[in-house]
């Protein structure tokens, strides 16, 4: 082998060295930055959280409700904070309709108007959702209430905000929760003569092409 074919080899592999020892160094710097990117993200979840800027408000109500409707009326209070930080509540079937006329009435919340109410199948048990807004100082809630898979009831509050008639109308329809109190609770949607609840996790239609 000449000399110049020497030079040529030794700077091939010297070449190849620094390649090796760059890739090296970047793998070195990705895994450090890596392990940095965990380390602060480790540190932000441990880190308290600030307190939402809706905590007094959902303190206030929960006290409330708990002097003014009695021990156990509030089953779950909690900060929606993907949703605007809603102050969420869930209320004891037992107590809802006199919770609901608290609600509507009691000076500080006057929660006159009903935004929306839904239904949902969560397998285990049903739930309905009330949304409420008081239009004096304009803030809402969010209200939820618990019924049982096998026989779903929980008090109709028509009469205590009208606007609740059709929608407890679609529920029971649509889900089978049957409110107690309602005034005319029939199917809205589906025919007189319809068989089960097309939003149930158990429902199976009698025609599967229908």
């Amino acid at each position: 082998m000449s000399e110049e074919d020497k030079d040529v080899t030794a700077e091939s592999a010297a070449e190849k060295e620094a390649k090796a020892q760059a890739a090296a160094e970047a793998r070195a710097a990705r895994a450090a930055a890596r392990a940095k990117a965990a380390e602060s993200q480790e540190n932000a979840e441990s880190a308290p959280k600030p307190p939402s800027p809706k905590q007094p408000m959902l303190d206030r109500i929960v006290q409330i409700l708990q002097q003014e409707v009695g021990p156990g009326t509030v089953e779950e209070a909690v900060i929606n904070e993907l949703d605007r930080h809603l102050p969420t509540l869930t209320i004891s079937p037992f107590r809802w309709l006199e919770t609901a006329n608290l609600l509507k009435t009691f000076p500080g919340l006057e929660l006159t108007y009903l935004r929306n109410v839904s239904g949902t199948d969560h397998e285990t048990h049903l739930e309905v959702v009330y949304h409420l807004i008081s239009l004096t100082d304009k803030q809402d809630y969010c209200f939820k209430v618990k019924a049982d898979h096998e026989l779903p009831q929980i008090p109709s509050v028509t009469g205590v905000w009208s606007t609740a008639n059709w929608n407890e109308r679609e529920i029971y329809d649509l889900l089978g929760i049957e409110f107690i109190g309602h005034p005319d609770l029939r199917r809205i949607m589906m025919s007189d003569d319809w068989v089960g609840h097309p939003l149930r996790k158990d429902y199976e239609p009698l025609d599967p092409e229908v």
